[in-house]
């Protein structure tokens, strides 16, 4: 398989991959851009995990954030940025114990449902 984040993976194929293989794959992307990262493997490790939870579907709201940002005029790449940029924040959050354990995922989900490619484009 070889990751190519403006293409969607089959959903089945990526979750059958071991974590760190599906992490590789992102790594081995990376290279072939011209995009300069300050750390590629925490960003790949951000991409892997807004591609998992893509993966899973209907199981949370972000497959279809993904798609309203790319209704919205983002291609796919910058759409997982976008979600990432939430993502990130929402890690930060937990590790600084700003939020609690009744509401981890809700914190992110609000914050996903507020996103718009408008809102990502000035860096809202």
């Amino acid at each position: 398989m070889i990751y190519d984040p403006y293409q969607p993976p089959d959903p089945d194929e990526w979750l059958e991959l071991p974590e760190m293989e599906r992490t590789t794959l992102v790594l081995d992307y990376h290279p072939s851009t011209e995009e300069v990262l300050p750390n590629p493997t925490l960003h790949a490790v951000i991409h892997t995990t807004v591609e998992n939870q893509i993966a899973l579907g209907n199981e949370n709201p972000v497959k279809a954030k993904l798609l309203k940002l790319m209704r919205e005029g983002l291609d796919r790449h910058g759409a997982l940025h976008a979600i990432g940029s939430v993502l990130v924040v929402h890690i930060y959050d937990l590790l600084s114990c700003e939020a609690s354990e009744d509401d981890l995922n809700v914190r992110y989900y609000e914050a996903l449902e507020v996103l718009t490619a408008d809102s990502w484009r000035r860096g809202d």
